[in-house]
């Protein structure tokens, strides 16, 4: 305890104390869990968080990353609401086919309110692609020979039906005025298991993301034929035009982001929000998620909350519209 001498001088320790809340409310032991094995998209979500947050100093302790794999974030979600509601160390890699498998009820009970959503630090886009010898140039080409004779193509992608991988090919089937139901789709070990399915003339379309095409597109060995995002990427894939360019209105954002139990406290809630903003404006930042393959994409607080909220909203359509 602090003995204050005088009022003026405890009036002026008190603003001082107010001031500094945020630094006082740094976690103690920061921690990331991750819902899967190493080596996914969740563990990539908590290094990125884990070795930004040390490279700015914005923490002092290094990051924990912890491993609960099932139901593709399913345990991890259940885990965080029954056992650490209310601990302000912990932060969980999410993205947005959590939203998916919420929209779906694969989380169990619990639906997205279950939760205080944190933000988005970054983001990769759905991709359509084609073999490099594909006589298809453009979605408009690829949705009117799909138009024609949708039997004779099939869609592979990482991941099983109603996957997010299913959920970008049913949108072409819908583009093309199909049934999502009747889409031949073939169900691959991730996205290296769809780029020897193209290169081998096993499917004629492949569903994906752009990090991991990318670089296969820009080797001449896969087409890209649509980028999923509102805007043209940056970088190497300015040349690819997107959808909506090509009259399609389809987008895809898998935003990588993290949530905290529901009953952690307002104090410790913002403190990981401002600290996120104020990292997300620095160049260790940037490179930190250059090094993954994401591209900018940073929603945070009440914005992401929304955000997130939207998504399982439109998912719950999609999941119906396409026999889910």
């Amino acid at each position: 305890m602090i003995r204050f001498l005088t009022k003026t001088l405890a009036g002026a320790a008190l603003v001082t104390l107010a001031a500094g809340t945020a630094a006082f409310a740094e976690p103690a032991k920061p921690e990331c869990l991750a819902g899967a094995k190493p080596g996914g998209g969740f563990d990539l979500t908590c290094r990125l968080a884990a070795n930004a947050l040390l490279e700015t100093k914005e923490i002092s302790t290094p990051m924990a990353v912890t491993y609960m794999e099932g139901g593709v974030g399913a345990v991890a979600y259940n885990h965080v609401i029954g056992k650490r509601a209310t601990d302000g160390n912990l932060i969980t890699a999410a993205s947005s086919g959590s939203a998916l498998l919420i929209a779906q009820g694969k989380f169990g009970k619990y639906d997205e309110n279950a939760v205080r959503w944190l933000g988005a630090l970054g983001a990769d886009y759905g991709v359509l692609v084609v073999s490099a010898d594909s006589p298809y140039k453009t979605l408009g080409e690829l949705v009117e020979a799909y138009k024609a004779d949708p039997n004779s193509f099939a869609i592979g992608g990482g991941g099983a039906v109603g996957s997010q991988d299913w959920m970008k090919g049913s949108l072409l089937a819908k583009s093309a005025g199909q049934d999502p139901k009747a889409m031949r789709y073939v169900a691959l070990e991730g996205g290296g298991a769809v780029l020897t399915a193209l290169e081998g003339g096993h499917i004629k379309v492949g569903s994906g993301d752009a990090a991991e095409m990318g670089k296969h597109h820009l080797a001449g060995k896969v087409r890209i034929l649509a980028v999923m995002a509102p805007e043209r990427l940056s970088g190497e894939l300015s040349g690819v035009p997107t959808a909506r360019e090509q009259g399609f209105d389809i987008d895809w954002p898998v935003w990588r982001g993290y949530y905290v139990g529901k009953d952690v406290s307002d104090a410790d809630y913002d403190w990981w929000v401002s600290t996120f903003e104020k990292m997300s404006k620095t160049p260790e930042f940037a490179k930190e998620r250059e090094a993954r393959g994401l591209f900018e994409f940073t929603l945070l607080g009440k914005d992401f909350d929304k955000r997130v909220k939207d998504d399982v909203a439109r998912f719950k359509i999609l999941a119906k519209e396409a026999g889910m």
